[in-house]
């Protein structure tokens, strides 16, 4: 009788006090939402719902420390969110790289020369600009070019176009020579040259697998505590990309491709092909390349390689003087007892391309005879170009001298030698000689005399 009246006392003081209880919970959990429209907060855990087992806790959430807080965590990019170039981690294709309209700029229609006078009409080089093979070599004066189509491929350059040869036309060289002279195709019609230039190889770099990468979403920063070294833990573990313990590596790669490439267009050393992430720096070596075949007309780098007396030459043209030799001691034929003279007789050779095109005529040579009788320093006169100055100054070297005498004693003198070059025939194969400068005939006597007895 006591209990049943005690009892729904009871019941009715913790119906009111639950009631209460959850009319302030409604009412902060109101002003929490309130708060979090105010300040977004994507981190906030979600809020667990007041449990009637255990009235006196029901305020606690919310009075919770941070560093109890379950772990945070970042919400997936919305699926409408455009990507853009910050976190496409893409970039067009070769930018900074080269285009075959710039090589066409470059070459196409310029007067260059072959730096090294390779003569084959089938010329390779590697990507550094070295010739891969064997070649021979000839004279600046046969390795003009002209470059008339251009072709870009993946692994190397392609480039076609003709030799051209130049012929001087006899100016002496305060005349300025470079006004006389014949520039002329010795490449046949029907035929081309045909030149290529192996390129480095453009790989992409490898992208890092982690997911905020390809979310484009950047890490966050861990809460302090026990939680916070777990998670910088976590997170430098997904920084680094997943092991691939069969993935090749670039080189690989690089001769997998060029393997399958069909063989026109293979590299001509794919040996030293070498591999690149940047595009830039393979238009940089490509161009280092051109710059080490090609001359962009006559420059200091081609006269440098010049033998010598191409150099004198040269120098007398820059001074718009003629050719004076270093030796001071050197004299000229008019200041000698007994000049200098050639005592062998010999007739330069000509070549294949000066036989086809009708090159033919007289150069001038200079030529320092010592007092020992042999030919010293040389320089050309007037060229003749075609390759043929350097026959001639071969023959000079080979041949045989009587040195100059002044007041009893031999003493070098210079003296000038004109060589002349034929077309080779039935009716001209015959052997010449070359004529000292300024020479008077020999007298000519009649009858029995023409022959001198002793």
């Amino acid at each position: 009788m006591f209990l049943g009246r005690v009892y729904p006392r009871i019941t009715a003081a913790a119906s009111a006090r639950l009631a209460a209880l959850v009319f302030c919970g409604g009412l902060a959990l109101g002003f929490g939402l309130a708060a979090s429209a105010q300040q977004p907060q994507p981190d906030a855990a979600p809020q667990p719902a007041p449990s009637t087992a255990a009235p006196d806790a029901a305020a606690a959430p919310n009075a919770a420390p941070a560093a109890q807080q379950p772990a945070a965590t970042v919400p997936p990019a919305p699926a409408s969110t455009p990507a853009t170039k910050e976190n496409s981690n893409s970039e067009p294709p070769e930018a900074g790289g080269i285009t075959e309209e710039e090589l066409r700029r470059l070459l196409v229609g310029k007067s260059l020369y072959l730096r090294s006078g390779y003569l084959d009409n089938s010329l390779n080089f590697n990507e550094h600009g070295m010739l891969v093979g064997h070649s021979p070599q000839g004279s600046y004066t046969l390795s003009g070019v002209e470059i008339e189509r251009v072709r870009l491929t993946k692994h190397k350059l392609e480039l076609e176009g003709a030799r051209y040869g130049l012929h001087f036309l006899g100016a002496l060289p305060y005349e300025d020579p470079t006004k006389a002279v014949d520039r002329v195709r010795i490449t046949p019609k029907k035929k081309m040259l045909r030149i290529t230039v192996d390129r480095e190889s453009v790989v992409k770099p490898k992208k890092i697998k982690e997911k905020d990468r390809k979310t484009g979403t950047p890490a966050r920063t861990a809460p302090a505590g026990p939680t916070a070294a777990q998670t910088a833990s976590v997170t430098a573990a997904a920084a680094q990309p997943a092991p691939q313990p069969n993935e090749p590596s670039e080189a690989d790669q690089t001769k997998a491709e060029i393997a399958a490439a069909p063989p026109a267009e293979r590299p001509a050393d794919p040996q030293s092909v070498t591999t690149t992430t940047s595009p830039a720096h393979a238009r940089k070596l490509l161009k280092d390349a051109l710059d080490k075949i090609f001359a962009q007309g006559f420059d200091d780098r081609l006269m440098a390689a010049m033998p010598s007396f191409w150099k004198l030459y040269y120098q007398a043209v820059a001074a718009k003087s003629d050719y004076r030799p270093s030796d001071s001691a050197v004299l000229r034929q008019n200041a000698v007892d007994k000049k200098a003279r050639l005592l062998s007789t010999f007739e330069p050779e000509s070549n294949e391309f000066a036989q086809t095109n009708g090159v033919a005529g007289m150069a001038l040579y200079h030529v320092v005879i010592g007092a020992d009788g042999k030919p010293g320093e040389i320089a050309v006169a007037r060229p003749i170009g075609f390759g043929l100055d350097e026959n001639a100054v071969e023959a000079i070297r080979k041949a045989s001298f009587e040195p100059a005498i002044k007041d009893g004693q031999p003493v070098p003198v210079l003296l000038d030698l004109v060589v002349q070059f034929r077309i080779f025939s039935k009716r001209t194969a015959v052997a010449g000689q070359p004529e000292e400068r300024n020479k008077p005939p020999e007298p000519q006597l009649p009858g029995p005399y023409s022959v001198q007895h002793p």
